[in-house]
């Protein structure tokens, strides 16, 4: 749809998309940046201001009546069917733990670990219980009595430290031919682009893209990409070079301290910034929480769904798998305008993949510290991407499509990068 009046705020592409989550209230800035001796202390910063007062472990999990409708969409639950497996048996865990009627043993902590907080079961919850903030600070709580493991432990400092994290995949692409199946547990990255990103010459809008970690030795063609649509719909794409990973990463491992030392670095990244576009919905709410009160965080693909009278595009007579994250259906919500963009394609065929537990199993590093089961919750997708036709697979997330490319031969790209392709 085209932005109507009153949609561009200084140059600034407003938020309007009706599928999105409701946007938090904007507060005051608050105090100074707490030291951090990575960042430079700054007037201009302003830190996260504070939330409302988060409830007990307890007092979240008292929300829960036991009701069960969590049990069915949960791809846990449907894997195992156990009671345990499921965010009912896990939140009747947590509460034991806290309140001390039951101590943590090691199966236990097995069963957190497996959860994929793919927040399915909030989606339905009739009680409104808050199972990511529970399944948050369980962790920070089971970090404190069973430190993570090595591999752990080397993958936040990796993706806390993007030089290092692009050497190790450079380094990674090189020797990836001579290295034996089961020492590859990315798929290979991509050789660097030849050309810069082009810019928009023509733009009545501006927006800062959010790069993350992983995504820079992997996503190059999917930024040039989104520069392209950008010129194609007026928009001018500027990336601070000192941004970092978004901490979901950590804070999901229960690492809250590294977590809050990345917001704080990306929120000096983006001082002054009005906008800024997240191509990773498993990015999405961490990097929109950490910057609240300074910016509007956006998926972006619903900005290009905004100005998509301005694309035209080329008969693209293909068919093509669709996978949609849990954290795009659950969180980000921009299935919408996903659709409404693919929809302008014309003579193109989508195929949605929904076979399996409704998680592709990817789950932040669960594909790096349990491959095998996570291969578990990837493979229905796979056989049905196999018996569809599709030629190529889109996914919103870079996890998700990591995962997905790790188990078959056929390219696996965003949609917007795909999309950028079909431009006539």
């Amino acid at each position: 749809m085209n932005p109507g009046p009153g949609s561009q705020r200084s140059g600034i592409i407003a938020s309007r998309h009706l599928d999105r989550k409701p946007t938090l209230p904007k507060h005051l800035p608050c105090g100074r940046l707490a030291h951090c001796s990575a960042l430079p202390e700054d007037d201009a910063v302003t830190p996260p201001c504070p939330a409302p007062d988060t409830p007990s472990l307890t007092a979240l999990a008292d929300q829960c009546v036991q009701c069960g409708l969590c049990l069915p969409v949960c791809p846990t639950y449907g894997m195992e069917a156990l009671e345990a497996e499921s965010p009912r048996g896990r939140i009747a865990l947590i509460k034991a733990w806290e309140t001390g009627t039951a101590a943590p043993t090691p199966s236990g902590e097995a069963h957190l670990d497996a959860c994929l907080g793919c927040r399915h079961c909030e989606t339905v919850c009739p009680a409104g219980v808050r199972y990511g903030d529970l399944l948050a600070g369980a962790r920070v709580r089971q970090r404190a009595r069973r430190p993570a493991s090595a591999g752990q432990r080397m993958t936040e400092w990796l993706t806390a430290h993007p030089r290092a994290m692009t050497a190790l995949l450079t380094t990674y692409r090189i020797v990836w031919p001579l290295l034996p199946a089961r020492a590859r547990p990315l798929p290979r990255p991509p050789a660097p682009p030849e050309t810069p990103c082009p810019r928009a010459t023509e733009a009545d809008a501006t927006a800062t893209l959010f790069t993350g970690c992983v995504a820079r030795g992997y996503d190059a063609s999917l930024h040039a990409a989104l520069h392209r649509l950008g010129g194609a719909i007026g928009l001018r794409i500027v990336v601070p070079d000192d941004q970092g990973c978004c901490g979901s990463l950590h804070a999901h491992a229960g690492d809250a301290g590294r977590a809050e030392k990345l917001t704080a670095r990306n929120r000096a990244a983006f001082a002054g910034q009005r906008t800024v576009l997240s191509l990773a919905s498993g990015c999405h709410e961490a990097l929109a929480d950490g910057l609240r009160g300074q910016c509007e965080v956006r998926d972006a693909l619903d900005v290009v769904a905004e100005r998509a009278a301005r694309l035209r595009f080329a008969n693209r007579a293909e068919r093509v798998a669709l996978h949609l994250p849990c954290t795009q259906r659950n969180l980000v919500r921009s299935v919408g305008a996903l659709h409404a963009l693919l929809a302008r394609v014309p003579g193109l065929e989508i195929v949605p993949l929904d076979a399996g537990f409704g998680c592709c199993g990817a789950a932040g590093t669960q594909m790096l510290s349990d491959p095998g089961r996570a291969a578990r919750f990837r493979q229905p997708l796979l056989d049905q991407l196999a018996a569809s036709g599709a030629t190529r697979l889109l996914s919103a997330n870079t996890g998700c499509r990591l995962h997905l490319a790790n188990g078959t031969a056929l390219p696996v790209q965003h949609p917007l990068e795909f999309l950028a392709e079909c431009l006539a």
